[in-house]
């Protein structure tokens, strides 16, 4: 197996083995964890799959893995020498599980529904909020939770469980038809690779049953009440491991109908699901990402991640990738967008239906606008309400003409009318969608910062040196961290680079 494959793999329920760190442990640690002790987990073996029916038993051997706080597991897991289960029934195991669960072998926990149970059990109440708690046609699909069940040199074979929920409390809702398509994307041609989805309904009480022919059999979801279905994505390479290597992440599209008293209404529901993993977050030279200064006393570290989705948990991200880099009064910074993405709150256009209210409000805006579109407005009018657009434009109209004043539309439609991003305002796959603001910016970053034990702050940078500090945990030093993120360190191409470290922008 190649060390590349190897760095990449992503945490399923069939463990993979990853590359041992056998660099000094010193050189691993960033001097904010040094003084909790180091931890050296117990060897696990670890079962890999080079394809469907191969798996091959590896040993991970004097594994060490430095993450931030827990002091007594890391005391704990540094002595023992016993057998893993009974290290995992442990206190200390237990307190190392419920953090990271398994997320140190590739990657933070994507795949690992054990590490985002609680993250994934609030994403419906995050989706209602998409549209202002309005669920056309009643009938809400969740993305849900997906794991990577095998990955071989020529198949990958991811399976979820997406859930419908009938949102209304008293009528009853059909669900007569479901199809399923996949979207790759690779930095190779993906002609030798093949795509193949199969859905399973997992009803209450399992029936109907699942075909054995693949055809989804009608089904009516009582008012208030569930259903779900097993979906199993496998993408096939006929030229072996070197084409699913370049791919980078899949789109699963899911078609369905909704069908009650409303009508026959066609809906959709979109997951991402990222193929591809950077390197183990490491301080070696060969593996971190360079420093850069701003200023002096100023220095920012962008870091790279996987194509984030709605199965990443922010916490378990900044533990994963920002955590090694560290140091005493170093600030986080999350872009916005991202934080909104893994929040779920973005959306098709082909699920927004523009109102008059909306064609009408969308002409004043610069073309370049992602409020310039009916779309994009009528994504805004789902979560702030037709009335307080409609006074924000005529406001705004009239203080531009009388007072030549500009920007009062936005002060007047609140916050999410800045943050929308149309089609085209980010990185594919999701330059297809349009992408709302994050939803409770500053409770998350509150919230980070108590768990990382450093600054957070949510961000909205562009190259045009607009500096927007959406939200910032305490601490923070506003006016310098802006100065910091002038020249955006993210980037607004292609970079994958959410992550931002600020070093010497927090308050003394």
């Amino acid at each position: 197996m190649s060390s590349t494959l190897s760095s990449q793999a992503p945490r399923t329920h069939r463990p993979l083995a990853v590359p041992l760190p056998h660099a000094s442990p010193r050189a691993h640690v960033p001097p904010l964890f040094r003084h909790g002790g180091l931890r050296a987990l117990p060897s696990r073996s670890c079962r890999l799959y080079l394809g469907k029916d191969t798996p091959h038993t590896v040993t991970l051997s004097q594994r060490q893995r430095f993450r931030p706080g827990f002091a007594a597991a890391s005391a704990a897991g540094a002595a023992w020498a016993g057998d893993p289960a009974e290290w995992r029934n442990s206190e200390a195991g237990a307190a190392e599980e419920t953090a990271f669960g398994e997320a140190a072998l590739g990657d933070p926990g994507t795949y690992d529904v054990a590490s985002n149970e609680r993250w994934l059990s609030q994403e419906k109440a995050r989706l209602l909020t998409v549209q202002g708690g309005k669920v056309p046609g009643g009938l809400l699909l969740t993305r849900g939770k997906w794991q990577w069940v095998e990955r071989g040199p020529s198949l990958y074979r991811l399976v979820g469980h997406m859930s419908f929920h009938n949102t209304s409390s008293k009528q009853e809702i059909f669900i007569p038809q479901v199809t399923a398509g996949v979207v790759l994307l690779s930095s190779h041609s993906i002609d030798a690779i093949r795509t193949r989805v199969t859905i399973a309904p997992r009803h209450p009480g399992g029936k109907p049953a699942a075909r054995a022919d693949g055809y989804w059999a009608g089904y009516i979801t009582r008012a208030s009440e569930s259903t779900a279905m097993e979906v199993t994505v496998e993408i096939r390479a006929d030229s072996g491991e070197a084409a699913l290597a370049h791919l980078k992440a899949a789109r699963l599209d899911v078609h369905y109908i909704a069908y009650g008293p409303h009508g026959s209404l066609p809906k959709a529901q979109h997951v991402v699901l990222p193929l591809s993993f950077p390197p183990t977050p490491s301080l070696s030279t060969a593996l971190a990402p360079a420093w850069r200064s701003i200023a002096p006393g100023i220095s920012v570290l962008a870091v790279p991640t996987h194509l984030l989705c709605h199965l990443d948990d922010p916490l378990l991200v900044l533990k994963w990738y920002a955590a090694p880099y560290l140091q005493p009064g170093d600030i986080v910074t999350v872009g916005e967008t991202p934080l909104a993405i893994m929040q779920g709150r973005f959306r098709h256009p082909d699920s927004v239906r523009p109102g008059a209210v909306a064609r009408w409000a969308c002409r004043p805006f610069h073309p370049t606008s992602s409020l310039a579109t009916a779309c994009g407005m009528q994504s805004l009018i789902d979560v702030v309400g037709a009335v307080r657009v409609i006074v924000a434009v005529l406001l705004a109209a009239l203080a531009r003409i009388v007072l030549r004043q500009r920007g009062v539309f936005y002060r007047l439609a609140g916050q999410q009318a800045r943050l929308i991003d149309d089609v085209t305002g980010t990185l594919p796959p999701y330059d297809q969608f349009i992408t709302l603001g994050p939803l409770r910016p500053q409770e998350t970053v509150d919230g980070l910062s108590a768990k990382l034990g450093c600054g957070v702050a949510v961000v909205d940078v562009n190259d045009l040196k607009k500096v927007q500090i959406l939200a910032a945990s305490s601490g923070v030093d506003h006016e310098r961290l802006t100065a910091a993120l002038l020249s955006n360190p993210a980037g607004n191409a292609e970079e994958q680079t959410p992550i931002v470290i600020v070093r010497g922008c927090s308050k003394s």
